[in-house]
């Protein structure tokens, strides 16, 4: 677990798959605006039950990092967030991405979740880059990019099929200062 002043940041395990679920149900139509397409099982129990396990098993390979965002004053899961697509030798990057509760948006939990995450990839998997692709139109999710110390770099045209369209992304960096 890694405590921040509001939230607290921890991976997520297999006894977590109804918390998910609810909370993936709860936010259906606000994140899918945003979202990569989903297979087809993503809002059952086993749906959620096969991606834990599959981003635990990711973890142990050194690929994939898959956390839930918890409020620190209820222990309630508000979002999840991950470093995916880790990438060593030359490289020594990897991709992250966030999703919140709809309900606590515009209360700082995002921001302070990435810097979490961000201490957490620096600090404990030695990345030397962390990368985000926005919608240029997420205003919000840029901002909390830029308030967690990540710099716009560009537009990747066409970039992710997000509901059967080829989306525009900005791609923003944080660089590990240490390097």
């Amino acid at each position: 677990m890694i405590q921040g002043e509001f939230i607290h940041i921890r991976p997520l395990v297999l006894d977590d798959v109804e918390e998910c679920l609810d909370f993936q149900v709860r936010n259906q139509n606000f994140f899918e605006a945003f979202a990569m397409e989903r297979p087809s099982d993503f809002y059952t129990i086993t749906g959620q039950h096969n991606l834990i396990k599959r981003k635990m098993i990711a973890a142990e390979d050194d690929t994939d990092y898959y956390f839930g965002i918890f409020l620190q004053s209820t222990g309630a899961l508000i979002g999840t967030m991950q470093l995916f697509q880790v990438l060593r030798g030359s490289l020594q990057s990897a991709y992250i991405g966030y999703f919140l509760d709809k309900e606590h948006n515009g209360k700082g939990y995002t921001t302070e979740a990435a810097k979490l995450l961000v201490s957490f990839g620096f600090e404990n998997l030695k990345l030397h880059r962390i990368e985000a692709g926005v919608m240029p139109h997420n205003i919000a999710s840029i901002r909390v990019l830029q308030k967690a110390g990540f710099e716009k770099e560009g537009i990747a045209r066409k970039n992710v099929r997000i509901n059967g369209k080829w989306e525009d992304h900005q791609v923003l960096a944080i660089i590990n200062p240490l390097d």
